[in-house]
């Protein structure tokens, strides 16, 4: 047993990070120190100068462990690290899992080209944003792509005889690959381009309206309105980012809103001097906790080497230890990066705006908040009633389905759950490995193997293990899944979403009983929801993955073999050595195919020396 007061004395006055754990050993909290011997101390002290949730987590602490570090910066890293992996409870927790895209602009490549990203990477692009409305993003791409003619497909070598693609032959592509684009001309159109991303439309403007004149002067009235329309799209999305600071650059101003349900911090993104939007984070925290806690907080679990790091981060308030993250944020940018709280001048006048933005909308999110809650309330509720149980917290629900075509590239998919909402960070698939062929069942209780496996072996991707199991199907599918946890030892109740004639949720089953959901209208959007969403999630993957192999065959190179009969074959004989296997009396059979086409394909797979994969 965990002897807390001989475990205290054995604390080493150095950093490092400590997690404290309750009496089924689950993490409940997250912390850093310079001294773990000073720091850890004190939680077990007198309790009269502590607050109501430090004594209420101390009351569940039964042991604690702790990770030396050999600096403070190292142990900053590594609770961050530990609290994305654990989520403990007493922690303030970042629970929103959004990104927002950014436009890349490809500069290390030969031919840049202009995408949307979600991430952001050292390897020599531009990166424009991050910007909260998507469709902005994919409008200013899609008319940035169109105006300069820009190359689109990721193809960086072409070979001789390199066939341009239907882009080039609808002149949407100016044809990289014929070699007869110069370098120095495409270059000066990227460099338009990133000047519009910078905030300088003029240059597009004047191109485009004199595009527009010249085209209307020789009566391609058609042509000339196209123009038209562009330039009033350019106008539209620049009037959506006003210059709010001349003299600033790129920099977040960073706001907590603490109303009567939930905490939530506020990001405003200004890049170029423009204010480029702003979105809410929904955060795990008390309403009576610090607020420059909690931005510390929020800071060191929202920014990542996925996120674009400003230069300045705008502050209501000092925070604890800004010089440290200051330094941790800087190397995240890899440049010079300030935590400022602005006293007067342009930035404070900015600050005060984004401010009184936030009492106008706390009102929102506290009532977007509330019938949250009252929603997840209302489906926990469903759930205990049919299920006869509750779950301690939030439901933690997970679904799968299995796709596949006539038994060929089966794969799996896992969806996650929680409070009525889905988690897509935690979402899986799997690669059926030893199921051969259409046997739905083999290939789920393989998935469900897989899952429990990782699980029970402390896999930090699959070691939060749920409350509830949801089947795409009935009564089988939950049979042969209980099969595999009761081998494993594991007590998770299995479910099966049940459909009707047309395919629709009609109901659960779950021990041998059958519940109609359309008696219980909060209980059948919900897993109507989850089995949408499973099975959208399962038809993705496994269509990736065919597309792929379809894309890539050495069926691709016999004449006569065009992509119905590639799937056709795949479907009858499931991969390239079971075709080549076949005799040209057996490839005959498969639908769409001729004698003489069998016999190509007979005579090529025989004479072709190495196995070309799928």
């Amino acid at each position: 047993m965990f002897d807390i007061k001989e475990n205290l004395k054995k604390l080493p006055d150095k950093p490092g990070v400590y997690l404290h754990k309750d009496k089924m050993g689950k993490v409940i909290y997250v912390g850093k120190a310079v001294s773990l011997k000073n720091r850890v101390r004190q939680y077990f002290q007198s309790s009269k100068r502590q607050d109501a949730k430090v004594r209420a987590m101390v009351s569940h602490i039964e042991e604690f462990e702790y990770i030396t570090t050999d600096t403070e910066m190292e142990a900053l890293i590594l609770e961050n690290n530990l609290i994305k992996k654990y989520m403990p409870r007493y922690n303030v927790l970042l629970r929103d899992d959004k990104t927002y895209p950014y436009i890349k602009v490809t500069m290390g490549e030969e031919y840049p080209r202009i995408l949307k990203t979600r991430k952001v990477i050292t390897d020599g692009a531009k990166y424009f944003g991050p910007y909260t409305d998507v469709g902005a993003v994919n409008q200013m791409i899609d008319l940035l792509n169109d105006v300069f003619i820009l190359k689109r497909c990721s193809a960086q070598n072409f070979t001789n005889g390199f066939q341009p693609c239907l882009n080039y032959h609808i002149h949407r592509c100016r044809g990289i690959c014929t070699g007869t684009v110069s370098r120095e001309e495409y270059g000066r159109q990227i460099q338009q381009a990133v000047d519009y991303l910078s905030g300088k439309n003029k240059g597009l403007l004047e191109e485009l309206e004199r595009r527009m004149i010249e085209a209307s002067e020789n009566l391609q009235f058609e042509q000339a309105a196209q123009y038209r329309d562009q330039i009033a799209a350019v106008k539209a999305v620049s009037e959506k980012q006003k210059v709010v600071l001349s003299a600033a650059g790129d920099m977040d101003v960073v706001l907590v809103s603490k109303g009567q349900v939930g905490v939530h911090v506020i990001v405003f993104f200004v890049r170029q001097g423009k204010h480029s939007g702003r979105e809410t984070y929904h955060l795990q925290a008390m309403p009576e906790e610090n607020n420059a806690e909690v931005l510390a907080a929020f800071l060191k679990q929202y920014y990542s080497p996925s996120i674009m790091v400003p230069k300045e981060i705008l502050l209501e308030e000092d925070l604890p230890e800004t010089e440290l993250l200051e330094k941790w944020l800087t190397e995240l940018r890899g440049s010079n990066v300030k935590l400022v709280v602005p006293q007067k001048g342009e930035k404070k006048a900015f600050l005060d705006l984004a401010k009184r933005d936030v009492i106008e909308l706390s009102k929102v999110l506290d009532e977007r908040a509330r019938n949250q809650q009252e929603k997840a309330s209302a489906i926990s509720e469903a759930l205990s009633s049919f299920f006869g149980f509750h779950a301690e917290g939030s439901w933690r629900i997970e679904a799968y389905d299995i796709s596949n075509t006539n038994g060929v590239d089966s794969v799996g998919a896992m969806v996650v759950f929680e409070n009525g909402k889905p988690v897509r960070k935690d979402y899986r698939r799997f690669k059926i490995r030893t199921i051969e062929g259409p046997n739905d069942y083999g290939s789920l209780q393989e998935v469900m193997y897989r899952r429990m496996k990782r699980g029970l072996q402390g896999d930090a991707s699959f070691s939060k293990m749920p409350d509830l199991l949801l089947m795409d199907g009935g009564k089988n599918q939950v049979a042969v899944v209980e099969q595999v946890l009761s081998a494993m030892n594991v007590s998770i109740p299995v479910a099966g979403m049940v459909k009707d004639d047309r395919h629709r949720t009609r109901g659960l089953v779950y021990q041998q009983r059958e519940l109609d959901l359309r008696s219980n209208p909060v209980l059948f959007k919900y897993i109507a929801l989850i089995q949408e969403e499973v099975h959208r999630f399962a038809i993705d993957y496994h269509r990736g993955l065919r597309s792929k192999k379809l894309q890539k065959s050495i069926l691709d190179e016999i004449d006569g073999v065009g992509e119905k009969r590639k799937l056709a074959l795949l479907s009858a004989f499931g991969s390239i050595d079971a075709i080549r296997q076949a005799s040209i009396e057996e490839l005959t059979q498969v639908s769409g195919m001729n004698r003489t086409v069998a016999e190509k394909i007979h005579q090529h797979l025989h004479n072709s020396i190495v196995k070309q994969p799928l």
